[in-house]
């Protein structure tokens, strides 16, 4: 009588020693699943706080005071202190427009139409959003200091080595990003007006 009575209490010690690793199991699932989506909103966003063109995105309500969560929480992750979307609109592209990864082993011809707004600006950085180290110290051109390849159009080379017109310099720094912005957008800012505007990051060789 005493063995049967311990083997039902084996049995239903191990019984709900198993439902208590069950519920540990859901809980971390659940738990992972709602940071790891958490850190995604606010790394690469989504459709409703970000907006894509090709290999450039933006986030459509940085620094506005209506800003959502994920959008103030991803520019405190950076560290960097945009300037509001009602003023400028920052797009960054980590991949050329034909979707590969850009990186300092190759060299790419950025080609585009000047955008129509009262200024604007092309820079390249790394893959942390730092300045890449260079003995001309180029690191962007705006509207203002960058010459037209014929009239209405640009063209920007990026490359380790020095390349005639304007050249904008990669170095060693293996991944790269790179920034178009647009301040005072002249007209209606809608998808019709800004796609046009965005440059083609086309890949011209890889060592």
């Amino acid at each position: 009588m005493i063995r049967l009575s311990l083997h039902k209490f084996k049995r239903r010690l191990l019984s709900f020693s198993a439902r208590v690793i069950e519920v540990i199991v859901v809980a971390a699932i659940v738990l992972a699943g709602g940071l790891g989506s958490s850190w995604y909103m606010v790394e690469a966003g989504s459709r409703l706080t970000t907006a894509s063109f090709g290999p450039w995105m933006t986030w459509t309500s940085a620094a506005r005071p209506d800003a959502d969560p994920y959008t103030r929480a991803h520019f405190v992750k950076a560290g960097t202190l945009p300037v509001s979307t009602e003023v400028q609109r920052t797009f960054v592209a980590r991949t050329d427009s034909a979707g590969d990864r850009l990186h300092s082993s190759c060299e790419y011809a950025v080609e585009g139409r000047v955008p129509k707004a009262d200024w604007w600006s092309l820079a390249v950085f790394d893959d942390r959003g730092r300045l890449i180290p260079n003995a001309a110290e180029r690191y962007a051109f705006t509207g203002q200091t960058l010459a037209l390849s014929k009239p209405g159009m640009f063209a920007v080379i990026l490359a380790r080595e020095a390349r005639p017109g304007n050249w904008l310099p990669t170095g060693g720094a293996g991944r790269l990003a790179l920034t178009f912005n647009i301040a005072d957008i002249r007209g209606p800012e809608n998808e019709a007006t800004i796609e046009p505007a965005l440059p083609v990051i086309r890949k011209i060789k890889c060592r």
